[in-house]
């Protein structure tokens, strides 16, 4: 009888699993996992972008038509594979990432669900092409390549005068992110092509950048270049704050940080940047075929400054560049 008792337990006990599976997935309904690699108010525009894209194709929350599942790993690499471990038990139908690290991890732990990439660079500059030198068969979405950053650092050039004959320009970057090491190495060859010197001082995360920054503040740097760096972008108003002090200009590679306070930026436009990732993993979801996607270059960017920077350092620019 204690047996046949057991045996009752464990049978209403796997019937309650079954009956407690995401509902919307019984009825049909698509779930999305979306990951953010970590908190920021410039980053978090990519997500609203991603949902605004499914939402205008039919997939709204508010609609009841999709379920999207949101996480945030707050700079934690433990915490972003857990996530991604999380959204493989659910069996979600795609999974949304925002910035390079959170789609390396996805990459990496998760080999049959789709994957929309968002604020991310190109995947031969992470190292993520195959042997046959493909992207992951899983892997599609948006991402970018380093051209444009000539365009931002150029900006910079044409609007600071240098101190000394040779115009200065200090950066930090972080050393274990391959995105980032790619931007710095482009950047250095650029400003060597341009008879720019370049101060640049790694760092392997955001709580370091205020000593790092202050550091490199020493070197009598002319204006301060913020590259496409996750930790600058978790660092920034720390690094922005630090140079005002200085009286040292930010310029910037990423319209988002201009928003925040940095001077100008031929930079990506980070809502539309999810908005274009969304559009695909909409199609998918649409058409439940990956055929006809693939990664696929940013489309939008643009000349922008923040009017509020631009006169603190008596900068004037021109009707190509928009106002933040």
């Amino acid at each position: 009888m204690k047996n046949q008792h057991v045996l009752w337990l464990l049978l209403i006990a796997g019937i309650s699993a079954f009956s407690c599976q995401s509902p919307q997935k019984a009825e049909g309904i698509p779930v999305v996992g979306f990951v953010e690699a970590f908190e920021d108010a410039t980053i978090a525009q990519a997500r609203e972008g991603f949902e605004a894209a499914l939402s205008d194709s039919g997939y709204s929350e508010t609609d009841g038509t999709i379920r999207i599942i949101h996480r945030n790993a707050q700079g934690d690499a433990a915490t972003l594979n857990q996530i991604i471990s999380y959204f493989n038990s659910q069996g979600v139908d795609l999974i949304g990432t925002s910035t390079t690290l959170a789609t390396i991890a996805a990459v990496q732990r998760s080999k049959d669900i789709p994957i929309f990439q968002t604020v991310t660079a190109m995947p031969e500059i992470l190292g993520l092409l195959e042997s046959n030198g493909q992207p992951p068969a899983h892997l599609f979405g948006t991402g970018e390549d380093l051209n444009y950053i000539d365009t931002s650092f150029a900006i910079i050039t044409e609007m600071v005068k240098p101190k000394e004959e040779r115009l200065t320009v200090g950066m930090i970057y972080n050393q274990s992110e391959p995105q980032s090491v790619e931007a710095y190495e482009r950047i250095a060859s650029l400003a060597e092509s341009m008879d720019v010197q370049l101060e640049a001082l790694p760092l392997n995360s955001s709580a370091e950048a205020q000593l790092v920054v202050r550091s490199l503040l020493t070197n009598n740097i002319d204006a301060f270049f913020a590259n496409p760096d996750n930790t600058v972008f978790a660092a920034f108003e720390t690094i922005l704050k630090n140079c005002n002090d200085k009286g040292i200009p930010v310029f910037t590679s990423e319209s988002g940080l201009v928003s925040r306070g940095a001077v100008a930026a031929f930079g990506a436009d980070i809502y539309r940047w999810g908005y274009q990732s969304g559009a695909q993993a909409a199609t998918y979801l649409k058409t439940q075929s990956t055929d006809s996607l693939k990664v696929e270059m940013l489309q939008v960017r643009k000349r922008v400054y923040n009017p509020d920077a631009a006169k603190r350092f008596g900068f004037s620019f021109s009707e190509t560049f928009e106002a933040l």
